[in-house]
């Protein structure tokens, strides 16, 4: 029996991952974007990660980041237009390459939940040669971390923990041990995201991730590989934790075509969970888990 139902992301955004993906709209037209979210909820995720409408920076910074700008009412118009869809899913808001008083910022329209790279940012996307490489860069010193929490804490935004090798794990618990952090903690593992924070996307990498997890953490994972990623995504829910998918993460399908929704990539993750039995959290369910106590 597993220990809870199977808790699916979605994340429709591959404007920086992807680059050129036929499919994906431009990120200012948030009505077809949210109907991206709207389809994906209807055929099983409850969490929509997602990114607003948002600007990668051109050059480095004088503060030595490369990071993303916001534009702060094109993130609450999507927000609305995927709450317009009747489902109610839980809201969490990315980019955790922004700025910290930019998400402070964001913090104020009250998403569920609100991504926070708890190591260093250090991403480079280029699957497509014909598109120059869409790189981020920034540090993200502990005394950031607690900054954040707080104002997370006081804004009543449950953090997601972003974590692409073990040390945000210690960063995780530096800050749990402030109270900082709301319990269940919710972490998601990054697999295979090119860059300085790469973890391979293998068996073992995912073993040794879990293993090492701090107790009373709830897990999700995150696989930037079309070739892997299904085999792992079907590893996590046997495993017990919980996935994203999406075209941020990978727009392909298990058989290498392209997919035409980011429903489609839920679906299939909905399948390999029905094949061994675990159901799929709705909604409410996945209130309760994410947020345990606190739920509404």
């Amino acid at each position: 029996m597993f220990v809870d139902d199977l808790i699916i992301t979605v994340t429709c955004d591959s404007s920086m991952s992807y680059p050129g993906y036929p499919h994906m709209p431009p990120i200012e037209d948030v009505d077809a974007v949210g109907r991206q979210y709207v389809d994906a909820v209807n055929a099983g995720a409850s969490i929509c990660h997602h990114h607003g409408v948002h600007y990668l920076e051109k050059e480095m910074g004088p503060d030595g980041k490369k990071l993303s700008t916001v534009d702060h009412d094109g993130w609450q118009r999507l927000t609305d237009k995927i709450r317009s869809g009747g489902s109610d899913p839980i809201i969490q808001y990315g980019i955790a390459s922004a700025r910290l008083p930019e998400k402070i910022a964001l913090m104020r329209q009250k998403p569920d939940m609100m991504s926070y790279a708890f190591n260093v940012h250090d991403e480079y996307f280029r699957p497509d040669p014909k598109f120059p490489a869409n790189e981020m860069y920034s540090l993200h010193p502990r005394d950031e971390l607690e900054e954040a929490s707080r104002a997370a804490a006081e804004h009543g935004v449950k953090l997601e923990i972003e974590c692409f090798y073990t040390g945000a794990f210690w960063n995780l618990e530096f800050i749990r041990r402030m109270q900082l952090l709301q319990d269940p903690v919710w972490a998601t593992l990054f697999l295979g995201w090119p860059g300085g924070a790469w973890t391979p996307p293998t068996p073992k990498s995912l073993v040794y991730l879990v293993d090492h997890l701090p107790p009373g953490v709830n897990w999700n994972v995150s696989i930037m590989d079309p070739s892997t990623q299904w085999r792992l995504a079907a590893m996590a829910i046997g495993m017990g934790g919980h996935v994203r998918v999406g075209w941020e993460d990978n727009p392909y399908l298990p058989n290498g075509e392209r997919s035409t929704s980011n429903a489609q990539l839920v679906e299939v993750i909905v399948k390999m969970a029905e094949t061994i039995g675990r159901p799929v959290a709705g909604v409410e369910a996945a209130r309760r888990i994410v947020f345990g106590d606190t739920a509404r």
